[in-house]
């Protein structure tokens, strides 16, 4: 745990964090814990972790989790910033899975504004999901059988 005043942000960094971010982050670190620690190099400048920060200086934090990573070269640090935020984005979503998570949370009644999907996205999202589950119940009247998703593969199987 480092001193949030310790932290020296990076002057170059390239990503942006527009204050809906912030806000959505520092809602996560309430809700769920800092649960990311921010990465620093040897002269406690922020490698990767500059929204985290901004949230944390948002919710008036004294103190964040770090890691220090004082083996990359000045040449490998730079490079990493760029790659740390780049390849996030390269990841897509399985939307057989994405679907029953979100059933799951709205099911236990998990506020879904906390989970940074914006109400347009969500709203997309949720409406595919009843969408699917009135087709479900189409099947079940249709042949007494439920049509069954495995969230990991997206496989549909009908069990009676």
């Amino acid at each position: 745990m480092w001193p949030v005043a310790r932290l020296v942000p990076y002057e170059h960094n390239a990503r942006t964090h527009p204050p809906e971010q912030v806000e959505k982050v520092a809602a996560s670190i309430v809700s769920y814990g800092f649960n990311a620690p921010i990465l620093i190099d040897s002269k406690d400048g922020i490698i990767a972790g500059h929204c985290r920060l901004m949230a944390a200086k948002q919710l008036n934090l004294k103190e964040v989790p770090v890691i220090k990573l004082d083996h990359l070269t000045e040449k490998k640090k730079r490079a990493y910033i760029l790659a740390d935020n780049k390849l996030s984005e390269l990841g897509g979503w399985d939307e057989n899975a994405l679907n029953y998570e979100l059933e799951l949370l709205k099911d236990w009644q998990i506020d879904m504004t906390e989970l940074g999907f914006d109400d347009s996205q969500l709203d997309v999202v949720m409406e595919e999901l009843d969408e699917h589950f009135e087709d479900q119940d189409e099947i079940e009247k249709d042949t007494g059988l439920s049509l069954c998703v495995c969230p990991k593969c997206g496989h549909e199987f009908e069990s009676s």
